[in-house]
């Protein structure tokens, strides 16, 4: 008879109680979605498919608008927005916040250089960025924080590349590297 191994029935109980893996890895299809948001303090329509007929899109998740990651992330990006025109790329964040709150968030912090958009409960399931934290919003509402998430989707819908780190730190120079691997444009 062998003897009982606690460590292995540890382990195969673990291997069950994991967590699934990010349901959006590299070559994953990111899933579709179509929702109100603002570039320059104007409300617009985001759609995902509308922007991939243009090129690759970066799309990044952040926890919540005028939160000092989230402002120094968003200023990051709209500084590099030149960059990502120039690699054929189209730049959209996207939050819980509701849609006034993102309005004015795109004219104080992104300073109106590209979408930020409200991702409802679907696409923060879809794209697994749910960060397991709920606020209230200004409407009383509860909305989940999504952790913070940079996909980078290639014209096809296919995830290409995905940095996801609570820091806003890498996401700006990381995601900009795979575009410019993924679309080669004259830099």
């Amino acid at each position: 008879m062998r003897p009982f191994r606690p460590f292995l029935a540890l382990a195969a109980t673990a291997a069950f109680a994991a967590p699934a893996v990010a349901t959006l890895a590299p070559g994953a299809h990111a899933p579709d979605f179509a929702t109100r948001g603002a570039v320059a303090g104007k409300v617009i329509p985001v759609s995902l498919a509308a922007e991939l007929k243009k090129g690759p899109v970066v799309l990044y998740f952040f926890p919540a608008a005028y939160t000092g990651g989230c402002n120094a992330e968003a200023h990051a990006f709209a500084e590099a927005i030149p960059e990502f025109r120039k690699a054929g790329a189209t730049v959209i964040g996207m939050s819980t916040d509701d849609v006034p709150t993102l309005t004015k968030f795109s004219t104080e912090k992104c300073a109106g250089q590209f979408a930020v958009a409200s991702a409802g409960p679907a696409v923060v399931k879809g794209y697994d960025v749910d960060l397991g934290k709920q606020f209230a919003g200004p409407d009383g509402q509860m909305r989940a924080h999504t952790n913070r998430t940079s996909y980078v989707i290639a014209p096809n819908g296919t995830i290409s590349f995905v940095h996801s780190d609570m820091s806003p730190a890498e996401h700006v120079s990381l995601t900009l590297a795979a575009v410019r691997k993924l679309a080669p444009v004259a830099h």
